[in-house]
């Protein structure tokens, strides 16, 4: 697992886990405002339990990074509708206060704040956040090495079947062979026991004649044996 200080000091190290948002609610509940999005520069101190001027701090040396990811600065009337929408009610409905005639708001998305913690040095909810997304990247590492081996060995098996095959093709071959000479054998049988039957047919019809011509015979008897009788 790398240091925890590869955060702290790399910043393509954070943009690798920027996705990880979910690190945040892991470690502590994050209140976001009524839009559902945003946090103060005031609620980013509470969730790192830090003082406001210590998040104004890191801002000044990462601003273009912390904007990168989400973090805005409302003025004029942006600031004024953004006020009365979100800053007017508490989450319960219930009126609050906020200061009069400020010239601007910071506000941080989720993701900004994530890009806080890990960049805040002075804070232990920074530093469990960091501890959380580096065992998590390690846990990751570990998925997809076993998942290597796997492919690794499902490729082994892959290449003991292709042998195989290739030891089976001639068995095939001759299968094929033997096969094709059975249905010749057995298309010689037919043709054999088709001309059988229509021997047999012949002979069937030559019976036929033959009984026909012993009636005519035995008629012819019997016509005899009457005139004999008569004289």
């Amino acid at each position: 697992m790398p240091p925890e200080g590869a955060l702290l000091e790399s910043r393509s190290m954070r943009d690798s886990v920027m996705g990880r948002i979910d690190a945040l609610d892991k470690v502590k509940a994050l209140r976001l405002l009524p839009d559902g999005v945003h946090i103060t520069t005031e609620g980013a101190a509470r969730y790192f339990e830090i003082h406001r001027e210590a998040v104004h701090s890191l801002v000044k040396r990462h601003r273009d990074e912390l904007h990168a990811n989400g973090m805005i600065t409302l003025k004029g009337s942006d600031l004024q509708d953004f006020e009365m929408a979100n800053l007017a009610t508490s989450a319960d409905g219930a009126p609050v206060s906020y200061p009069q005639g400020r010239a601007h708001l910071r506000l941080f998305t989720r993701r900004a704040v994530l890009n806080i913690a890990m960049l805040m040095r002075d804070s232990d909810i920074a530093r469990c956040v960091r501890t959380y997304l580096l065992d998590a990247e390690d846990d990751l590492r570990k998925g997809y090495a076993n998942l290597d081996r796997r492919v690794t060995d499902v490729e082994t098996c892959l290449g003991g079947v292709g042998v195989a095959l290739q030891e089976l093709g001639p068995v095939l071959h001759r299968m094929s062979y033997r096969l094709d000479s059975l249905d010749r054998r057995l298309d010689a049988t037919n043709q054999v026991v088709a001309a059988i039957s229509n021997r047999l047919c012949q002979m069937s019809e030559d019976i036929n004649r033959v009984d026909a011509r012993v009636d005519d015979v035995v008629h012819q008897l019997r016509d005899l044996r009457r005139g004999r009788k008569r004289r």
